[in-house]
């Protein structure tokens, strides 16, 4: 049985009737459906999983990475700057569409990926393993008929400012099935030192928000108070989470990098585990 540590129950109600916060925390040996069930549902903050890929498995895609230099989003619209390999969603929110820039970018970074661990591909080992939890179907997201690019290598340095990533909401019907959730999943190839941590909170994106806009991101003072869950991978560990709550990366500390493989998950109304980047 997977070794879990998760804080005790809380209630937090003011009268006879209980109310619990549910947003923990919780670090595992192994990931199963009823980890992305209770992510989806809202009443589990984050998973870290331990040792998902093993010290050679990252080491050998650190090493191979190393004759592929990765590009990186937008500037004007991610800042400070974050390195990556392949092709976001988000990259194309502004021109509403998945054109054809994005689908010749995709072939590149698949091409590319496909090679990181000693010929093989990375994410493979990902989606094979989260099949073996989900036991149901799996697929790659589409879009048109035409399944989406998953699996962006990203390298973080500086830190990512507070912010919420939901398809549905920043690009509707980008997705030939709705989901009806949505789950990041991040496979950390290698971490800093220090620093580098992943702060979930337990609130979601509101039109009266745009009022505390910076840039790409949100002002922090707007979840004073609000619960959070925390989690710091070490290299090997996988963290999941549900990213249309706000979340924050604080920077690197200390030497190291840090770099994941990263793509989200959704669950349709049909019970198909759904991946895309």
């Amino acid at each position: 049985m997977a070794d879990v540590l998760t804080p005790p129950l809380l209630d937090m109600s003011t009268n006879a009737s209980p109310i619990f916060t549910l947003f923990e925390s919780e670090v595992v040996d192994e990931i199963t459906a009823d980890h992305l069930l209770r992510l989806a549902s809202g009443v589990l903050g984050a998973v870290r999983v331990r040792g998902f890929g093993t010290a050679e498995q990252c080491a050998r895609i650190m090493s191979a990475l190393d004759d592929h230099p990765m590009g990186g989003y937008d500037e004007a619209v991610v800042y400070p700057p974050v390195a990556k390999l392949g092709p976001a969603a988000y990259d194309f929110y502004g021109a509403h569409e998945l054109n054809a820039d994005y689908w010749q970018q995709a072939a590149e970074a698949a091409r590319i990926r496909s090679t990181l661990l000693g010929g093989a591909d990375p994410l493979d080992h990902a989606i094979s393993e989260l099949g073996k939890a989900w036991r149901g179907p799996m697929t790659a997201a589409t879009s048109g008929g035409r399944p989406l690019f998953a699996g962006m290598i990203r390298e973080t340095t500086t830190g990512m400012k507070m912010h919420f990533d939901e398809i549905e909401r920043e690009l509707p019907g980008a997705l030939d099935l709705r989901p009806v959730c949505q789950l990041a999943f991040n496979w950390y190839v290698s971490m800093p030192d220090g620093g580098g941590d992943t702060f979930v909170y337990r609130r979601r994106w509101t039109p009266s928000d745009e009022a505390h806009r910076d840039g790409y991101g949100w002002a922090e003072s707007m979840v004073d108070g609000v619960p959070f869950a925390t989690a710091r991978p070490e290299t090997g560990d996988v963290i999941i989470f549900d990213p249309r709550n706000y979340h924050v990366v604080r920077p690197n500390t200390g030497d190291g990098r840090r770099v994941s493989l990263s793509f989200f998950l959704g669950v349709t109304g049909r019970g198909e585990l759904v991946y895309w980047s």
